[in-house]
């Protein structure tokens, strides 16, 4: 497999240690606009990029008939519009905001506590993610798509970020901590007790390996696609 890498800070140059790993070419590591190198020298694109630059990346992988990873956040306000696109040129799309298995069983943990929860108008729930401080945008978009899994199968209606005392409003509290890969608190509380489960990155690996993953799994394949598909689970 003959892999562009999108965006090749830290994260991409753990996909590229894991793709050498499992056999694969890195043919492209692009830093800059995508406009000015051939992107069809690739079989697949893995976008670790910045917000700024992940919709440009998306929409000329689409246009070029190239399938592409995505794991960049803070983008999301044009995420229907890549879906359309994705559609409209018959192209082959993964966004997730964090591929590493651990997580998106974490995802499934969250959604069954929620439905289990959600009858239950003693509990408040809270979220809490921790990052390093080399992390741009807050809440982390595992963050965000925890609240949003819990707002579809309770009552909840919105998030924040920090305080609120909306008790229709999830908040989310954002931590930024020195060599932190990557930490998500579920909180239930309630006058008499607790309810918390929770995922901590070790290291960078997990999210590499993951989009690797993705990459190997998207090739041949046409449509919109999520890690549950990847993974089949959920």
């Amino acid at each position: 497999m003959k892999i562009a890498l999108l965006g090749y800070g830290k994260m991409g140059k753990a996909i590229e240690k894991i793709a050498i790993e499992r056999g694969h070419t890195v043919v492209l590591k692009i830093s800059d606009a995508i406009e000015n190198y051939n992107i069809n020298t690739a079989n697949v694109a893995i976008d670790f990029s910045i917000p700024e630059a992940a919709v440009k990346n998306i929409s000329s992988c689409l246009k070029k008939g190239v399938p592409i990873i995505s794991g960049t956040t803070g983008w999301l306000k044009d995420y229907d519009n890549m879906i359309n696109l994705a559609k409209e040129k018959k192209g082959a799309f993964i966004y997730a905001s964090n591929f590493s298995l651990g997580v998106n069983i974490f995802f499934e943990l969250n959604k069954q506590l929620a439905q289990m929860m959600s009858n239950l108008k003693q509990y408040k729930v809270d979220l809490e993610e921790i990052h390093h401080t080399q992390k741009l945008d807050a809440p982390s978009g595992t963050a965000i798509t925890l609240a949003e899994s819990i707002i579809k199968h309770t009552n909840y209606n919105d998030w924040i970020l920090d305080n609120t005392k909306d008790s229709n409003t999830i908040m989310i509290k954002s931590k930024r901590i020195k060599d932190v890969p990557g930490t998500h608190f579920v909180n239930y509380n309630s006058f008499v007790d607790t309810i918390s489960i929770s995922h901590t990155a070790h290291n960078r690996e997990g999210f590499a390996l993951g989009a690797v993953i993705a990459a190997e799994w998207i090739i041949g394949k046409t449509g919109v696609f999520t890690m549950n598909d990847v993974l089949n689970i959920g």
